[in-house]
């Protein structure tokens, strides 16, 4: 990653809570610990955020926090190799005429690629995702009523009525903060109540999850393993997660994208 990238991912990263550790910005931006430090340092002396013990914090934190999520411009560059896969063998379960919802993410924004060359009606809300469709495709984008939320590039309503339950698809896809034995986990409450609105207009919901959401887990859950129709993961995931998905009759899609990931980053060392 070159170093003008990863500085915009501390700074971004810095805005989102008070102070982020070390181990923080080495799991964000995949380099070294020495690395990192070199790159706090470099960025205080500009006078970008402040050092501190162990780690870094804004300058100037923002006095409006928002929803409890990382923002998109820092998720979009994890895992990117396996979201790309992902996406691509969620757009192969579309056929021409589909309506499906696809919910805000950085995993679930990699689908707007293939889906260009498709004719679809899509709900979404994810206004990158609407944006590119819009611009780059054919297909019929339809938005909730809301405020968008910039960190994250989501549409989000705290009111029932947002116009989503107007919508009826045969599939919605979705990312997750965690899965695990109970279900897909989540972050913040809002998020919780927008995503529980969109499942409820869906036939099937399609999971993409790459390998480590297995690992991770949060305080709220968002719907139990029971919802699920589909998972859509990268072929890191671990022999007991795709256990727990077997026993809970759950389709398992598995993508190759995890090993040749790790092919290239060691070529890069």
């Amino acid at each position: 990653m070159l170093e003008t990238e990863r500085h915009r991912i501390i700074l971004s990263a810095v805005q989102e809570r008070p102070v982020v550790t070390v181990a923080d910005l080495c799991a964000l931006t995949g380099a070294s610990e020495a690395t990192v430090r070199r790159d706090i340092a470099q960025l205080h002396v500009g006078k970008k955020l402040r050092r501190v013990r162990g780690g870094a914090e804004a300058i100037a934190p923002p006095q409006f926090v928002g929803i409890n999520a990382r923002p998109f411009a820092v998720d979009q560059t994890i895992n990117i190799a396996q979201k790309r896969a992902i996406a691509q063998a969620a757009v192969e379960l579309c056929q021409d005429g589909d309506a499906i919802i696809i919910n805000g993410g950085t995993t679930t924004f990699q689908m707007v690629h293939p889906l260009s060359t498709r004719r679809l009606q899509v709900f979404t809300n994810s206004f990158p995702i609407a944006e590119h469709l819009l611009k780059q495709s054919k297909n019929t984008v339809l938005v909730p009523a809301g405020a968008i939320y910039r960190e994250q590039s989501i549409i989000l309503s705290p009111f029932d009525e947002d116009g989503s339950n107007h919508f009826y698809a045969r599939l919605m896809f979705m990312g997750c903060r965690g899965l695990g034995q109970l279900g897909l986990m989540e972050g913040d409450p809002l998020l919780v109540q927008a995503e529980q609105k969109l499942i409820d207009q869906a036939d099937e919901l399609v999971v993409l999850a790459d390998s480590s959401k297995f690992r991770q887990r949060s305080s709220l859950l968002l719907c139990p393993l029971t919802r699920i129709h589909t998972v859509i993961t990268d072929d890191g995931i671990e022999d007991r997660a795709a256990k727990m998905l077997e026993a809970a009759d759950i389709r398992l899609m598995v993508v190759e994208a995890a090993a040749a990931s790790n092919r290239k980053k060691r070529a890069e060392e």
